[in-house]
């Protein structure tokens, strides 16, 4: 048995994981697109590294775009399998996948009509509509907590991650030659306390261990608790310099965190009376979905519930639907809020409004999660005094803000209360993935001196045996 790590190796993005057995199936964990990397952006998502039609099952951690945005090019090349995920990641899957491949026929479209007047050939996209389509049927939704079969000598488990509505860690039951080994793919590590979901839950005792780690490195902490730094955000920028207040925000997770966070605000009487707008149509479907999966929120937002039946919406707040809608938004001189995707602001609307108010010192730019470092968010996060959009050089006069604890990934002490159930000794090798190199050798060097004996770092299409 061996495992090949095709993405998000010594990089945040783009995984890929492929466990091949000894009788040669192949188990594919997440299909991730690979997301603000410039210009290697492209040629690292056409090349997978391995062959679709030879996978025989795909296993869905979550349905972040860098764990599933390739799925459909996945199925347009050849896979016709099942794809297992969890029901709120199937529906999640859904909107995402279809969001990203009209995202692609937009772009592609704008492309080609420069190529054809450069006398340049036309360019396919990733996937069309309908390779999304196609593979959304694929998905397969098995619910957390329940061992299932994919193979008779493979069994699944998901754990609940903590990460996104949906999010899970996958165990695989793999038995050979008469012996059942476990690997533990982490997926994407979730808060302890999150706001809305769930805490990352215990799992059984793993041999192998496939691990992110994003925040390997640092701590989630503020001055100030969240709800209080955003909420002074607000006030300083619409109140004191009657500024906007733009926010990049992932739609899937960090969007229903802020608008969670400010109808508790709006309740108990601190949000300034301020326009806010939810400036991304599939916000608007991922808040949905959200809602219909309250299973996977924690106690506190279950009993919230009993006394407010919709936790994500509250007065002075709206959705903008349609492109026009967002033009306006530019012409606004009134103070307002504007929580758009995405939050790397290296795409979506939001990008256009970064362009349209990034040179005016009254306006902030807030950002909430993580950004790849050659991300336009990322740029910014660094202080930068210049930057490119669309083309065109701006000088940066707006605040910059940072709120680093709202992050979904935990950092190393959520990761350190994640391994926890674990015996160190009788974890064979761990694998570390999903992080940036120079802080994954430092968690390694954390871990080792937990007890963790054979800690590695892959490299991308690198290949480990297992023993």
């Amino acid at each position: 048995m061996k495992i090949t790590f095709h993405g998000a190796a010594r990089t945040v993005t783009g995984s890929k994981h492929l466990v091949t057995l000894k009788n040669g199936k192949k188990i594919l964990l997440d299909c991730g697109m690979y997301q603000g990397m410039g210009k290697e952006t492209v040629p690292l998502n056409l090349d997978f590294g391995f062959d679709p039609n030879e996978v025989d099952v795909m296993i869905l951690s979550h349905a972040h775009i860098d764990h599933s945005g390739l799925v459909p090019r996945l199925s347009k090349l050849g896979y016709r399998g099942k794809i297992y995920c969890t029901p709120a990641s199937r529906d999640l899957t859904e909107i995402l996948l279809l969001d990203s491949a009209e995202i692609q026929e937009d772009d592609i479209k704008y492309v080609n009509k420069k190529n054809a007047r450069e006398g340049k050939p036309y360019i396919e996209p990733l996937y069309r509509i309908e390779d999304a389509k196609r593979a959304i049927d694929q998905l397969h939704p098995v619910p957390y907590g329940k061992w299932f079969k994919i193979d008779k000598d493979v069994e699944v488990l998901f754990t609940d991650a903590g990460h996104i509505i949906g999010s899970a860690c996958v165990h695989l039951r793999i038995t050979e030659d008469g012996k059942a080994r476990q690997i533990t793919f982490s997926g994407d590590i979730g808060r302890y306390g999150d706001a809305i979901l769930k805490s990352p839950e215990v799992f059984p005792q793993a041999d192998y261990i496939i691990m992110e780690s994003t925040y390997g490195a640092s701590l989630h902490e503020d001055i100030a608790p969240t709800d209080d730094v955003l909420l002074k955000y607000i006030h300083d920028t619409c109140v004191g310099k009657r500024g906007k207040l733009i926010i990049p925000a992932f739609s899937v997770g960090r969007t229903q965190e802020l608008l969670y966070t400010l109808n508790r605000a709006q309740l108990a009487g601190k949000l300034p009376h301020v326009d806010l707008f939810v400036d991304s149509p599939l916000s608007l479907e991922a808040t949905e979905v959200t809602r219909l999966h309250p299973e996977c929120f924690n106690k506190k937002v279950q009993k919230i519930l009993e006394v407010d039946d919709d936790p994500f919406s509250f007065p002075g707040m709206k959705y903008i639907k349609t492109v026009d809608e967002s033009k306006m938004l530019n012409f606004r001189k009134e103070p307002c809020v504007i929580i758009s995707a995405s939050g790397m602001a290296e795409a979506g609307r939001v990008k256009h409004h970064i362009a349209n108010n990034i040179d005016q010192e009254r306006n902030t730019i807030l950002i909430v999660g993580y950004c790849e470092p050659q991300s336009l968010g990322g740029r910014l996060m660094r202080g930068a005094k210049e930057v490119s959009i669309y083309g065109e050089r701006h000088e940066v006069k707006a605040e910059v803000g940072v709120i680093r604890s709202m992050s979904a990934h935990g950092d190393y002490e959520d990761m350190s209360q994640w391994l926890a159930c674990q015996d160190p000794q009788q974890v064979k090798k761990l694998f570390l993935v999903h992080g940036e190199y120079e802080v994954q050798t430092v968690f390694k060097d954390w871990l080792v001196k937990k007890g963790f004996g054979d800690v590695e770092i892959p490299e991308r299409h690198s290949e480990a045996g297992l023993g």
